[in-house]
């Protein structure tokens, strides 16, 4: 599965355990995660200084959680800050965090 969003390019690098993000073909970011049999837990995210400022973070975000909804078997622990923070900000994506109450996620 691979996404375009303003030219970077998601794709999730399974051997690797983490969301990856090129840009012009260079790797410009990535998104650590952890599995569980019920959960995916998001642990780092890091974007390259040369990239920032041009949607990498919240394609790496976007890309990974429409991946772990579209799969429908886990649910997300965000660890990480900026997942967590991106999540907080598109309040969307709420459901899919362990724990969170169906009655709360869209509060």
């Amino acid at each position: 599965m691979t996404s375009m969003a303003d030219d970077v390019v998601v794709t999730n690098n399974e051997s690797e355990k983490r969301y990856e993000a090129r840009l012009g073909g260079e790797l410009a970011g990535f998104a650590e995660y952890q599995l569980t049999d019920e959960l995916v837990v998001f642990t780092h995210t890091e974007v390259d200084p040369a990239f920032e400022g041009k949607g990498v973070g919240s394609a790496l975000a976007r890309f990974a959680l429409d991946d772990v909804r579209e799969a429908g078997t886990r649910k997300v622990l965000p660890l990480c800050p900026f997942i967590k923070g991106w999540i907080e900000r598109h309040r969307d994506y709420v459901p899919l965090v362990y724990g969170v109450r169906p009655s709360t996620a869209t509060d």
